[in-house]
């Protein structure tokens, strides 16, 4: 079981990186969703539906290739049940919106210079598509357009979130990792009441077991809490 964030430390983070637009979206992205990390920095603009306030998780994005520029890959999704459409609340709604204007405006700033990204087919040697290169290029077909990135639009990957990390280990001292935000989000959910199968079917988890041995952390404050609800439950009065 990984570090399960609390409220302190996730005001401290948010108020650390105040202005830094991109790392407060994707963080809070997890925060709220219980996303994968890979899933996380996979999503496209297509893939947010803000109307209807969904998110559309289908694929994963993954490194190969280091010494090579261009070695970020989407593949799908860790099993077919990961894939899987979660709700947008109102705070996550507010940020990528917000999120998604600044972009925008970042476009329109760096025009011609803002890096465009389309997707390369990589097929295995029987010709079936296993996975797609992200490759850099400004053709304005086929486009895909990746929602995590620099003020120019370079896209870093999962990678784009390793420099933030290393402050909030070393000037905020918290020992965590972008991931534990999925089992903060699994072990929060549940302590608020939510019922483990709704948030195994969030997290895109077909056994619920996985949910409880992998993502659900409990503390004597949780223990003590069961011991207490039981007691006001029977109501037997001890005077």
């Amino acid at each position: 079981m990984g570090h399960i964030y609390n409220n302190k430390e996730i005001e401290l983070i948010l108020n650390r990186f105040k202005n830094n637009k991109v790392f407060i979206a994707a963080f809070l992205t997890a925060c709220y969703t219980g996303m994968r990390t890979g899933e996380v920095f996979a999503l496209t603009w297509d893939d947010i539906d803000l109307d209807n306030r969904i998110i559309k998780i289908s694929k994963t994005v993954y490194a190969k290739d280091k010494e090579e520029n261009g070695r970020w890959y989407l593949g799908t999704t860790k099993t077919i049940g990961s894939q899987r459409d979660v709700y947008i609340c109102d705070t996550l709604y507010n940020i990528l919106l917000d999120y998604k204007n600044t972009q925008d405006n970042y476009k329109k700033q760096y025009a011609k210079k803002y890096k465009r990204y389309v997707l390369e087919e990589v097929k295995n040697k029987y010709g079936k598509l296993v996975e797609y290169k992200i490759e850099e290029n400004s053709a304005r077909r086929n486009k895909v357009d990746m929602i995590f990135t620099r003020k120019d639009g370079t896209y870093y990957g999962t990678d784009i979130v390793k420099y933030p990390f290393k402050i909030i280990h070393h000037e905020l001292g918290i020992k965590c990792r972008f991931y534990d935000l999925r089992g903060s989000f699994a072990t929060i959910s549940l302590r608020n009441g939510c019922e483990i199968k709704d948030i195994a079917e969030v997290l895109g988890h077909k056994r619920i077991e996985t949910t409880e041995k992998y993502y659900i952390s409990s503390t004597n404050d949780d223990k003590e809490n069961v011991i207490n609800k039981l007691e006001q439950s029977i109501g037997i009065n001890s005077d």
